[in-house]
């Protein structure tokens, strides 16, 4: 990181350089304003360690100039002749840390360090809140591995075309998000997206459903009624779970790719639409096909241009910002939290899901909650003792203040248990009073008085 050090001190500048070139920053030194202000413009620091009282205008002119070209810069007041007085103007004016000469050079150093991680930290939640915006994917897609920044690109390659896409991917992927996304991104976009999956209806049903049927053409049809297909003239069809459409339908289907033309049951007149068509699978067509039980001619109908979505497994990074984005979905406005401890076990969970899973787990562990704002691994994961053997790995080295926190709670939950509910046994067994219990089954939420 670069440092700028503003001290008219020479040990100060000599031996404070040396210590923070040691810790690996790159230090630019400066002894009056003038030369400190010069520096600000010309070095671009990303931390500003200066003195209240040095030649010229001195250090809160530094501190001002500082707020002025980067207002998070952190800024470190450093001065022999500190008063209450001077240390509430630097930080009213936004200075990080007010220290007091003499310092030991380790602590200074440290500041720096702590200084810089905090502004990482809020470059990335600024970075994430972007991306939350739609920065870098789509409407409730969200990622930034490798993995999904390919899906995204593909995505916006292809939807200004008129192209045939097929969607592969894990149920739970989020198919029909990035078919939503790819009409979105078409000139398209002001028509209809009109969804189907052919899982949901038998096989007489689901042609109905996608043909439409004239009057009369089976028991209970009392009038025509139009399909699938002709709702979403001018716009999109996205027909999901292709991999369980019958034979007989898959004949129907290409007809309409081939010719863009339909015949509801019942009926034959031939009606033209003008649709685009996407597709998603969860098993691979090409299997299907080797299986018969999917016809060749119109795989290679469907499968024009394929976008692959990877599972959450594979996407290296993408929990916290999609953990994120489904907490603020479902938190109904209120500020959750996890233990750093937390967020690494559900990196290393699999998933088996994918984000409909995750999405399931956040909804879950916010209607657990209660009163409580952090949300606890065992609310956000199954009670499968194989998901449990696979995560507490990662839970080895963990801060002692989050130990020592969730032991507490399971301990009051037992003792609270073991006497039927009843607080002041529960305290006379814990060796507290009544009041300091309230207190802590109120911090850890774990019941109302």
């Amino acid at each position: 990181m670069k440092v700028l050090l503003a001290d008219d001190e020479v040990t100060i500048t000599v031996t404070l350089a040396d210590a923070l070139g040691d810790a690996g920053h790159e230090v630019f030194v400066a002894t009056d304003t003038d030369s400190a202000l010069r520096l600000l413009d010309e070095a671009a620091p990303e931390a500003v360690l200066t003195d209240i009282r040095m030649p010229g205008a001195g250090g809160m002119a530094v501190l001002a100039r500082s707020i002025e070209l980067d207002p998070k810069r952190p800024v470190i007041i450093m001065t022999g002749f500190a008063s209450l007085e001077q240390a509430q103007e630097a930080v009213d004016l936004g200075a990080s840390l007010f220290v007091q000469k003499p310092f030991r050079n380790e602590a200074l150093v440290s500041m720096v360090e702590t200084c810089g991680r905090l502004r990482d930290l809020e470059r990335e939640n600024e970075r994430l809140r972007k991306q939350l915006e739609g920065g870098d994917g789509f409407d409730g897609v969200v990622g930034t591995s490798s993995a999904m920044r390919a899906v995204f690109e593909r995505v916006r390659t292809v939807a200004p075309t008129e192209a045939t896409v097929l969607i592969e991917g894990e149920s739970g992927t989020g198919k029909e998000r990035i078919a939503r996304a790819v009409h979105e991104q078409s000139a398209r976009a002001e028509g209809p997206f009109v969804a189907l999956s052919c899982a949901a209806l038998p096989e007489s049903l689901l042609e109905a459903e996608l043909f439409g049927h004239e009057q009369g053409a089976f028991t209970d049809a009392r009038k025509g009624r139009k399909g699938r297909f002709e709702m979403a003239e001018g716009g999109t069809f996205f027909l999901d779970d292709i991999d369980d459409m019958p034979l007989g339908v898959q004949v129907k289907l290409l007809r309409v790719l081939q010719e863009r033309v339909i015949e509801r049951v019942g009926g034959g007149e031939s009606i033209e639409i003008d649709i685009r068509v996407l597709a998603a699978t969860k098993a691979p067509l090409r299997g299907l096909v080797r299986d018969g039980r999917f016809r060749e001619d119109l795989y290679y109908r469907i499968q024009v241009v394929p976008i692959e979505l990877p599972p959450l497994r594979e996407r290296d990074g993408d929990v916290p910002p999609l953990f994120a984005h489904l907490l603020e979905r479902h938190g109904g406005g209120r500020s959750y939290q996890v233990s750093s401890a937390t967020m690494r076990a559900l990196e290393r969970y699999p998933w088996p899901g994918n984000v409909r899973e995750l999405e399931n787990a956040v909804q879950r562990a916010v209607a657990l909650a209660g009163d409580r704002q952090d949300l606890v691994l065992e609310d956000l994961l199954p009670q499968d003792p194989r998901w449990r053997d696979a995560v507490e790995v990662v839970d080895e080295v963990r801060p002692l203040k989050e130990v020592v926190r969730e032991a507490e709670r399971r301990h009051l939950e037992r003792v609270i248990e073991s006497t039927g509910g009843h607080r002041s046994q529960a305290a006379a067994l814990l060796g507290i009073s009544r009041k300091v219990l309230w207190e802590k089954l109120k911090d850890h939420g774990l019941g109302k008085e």
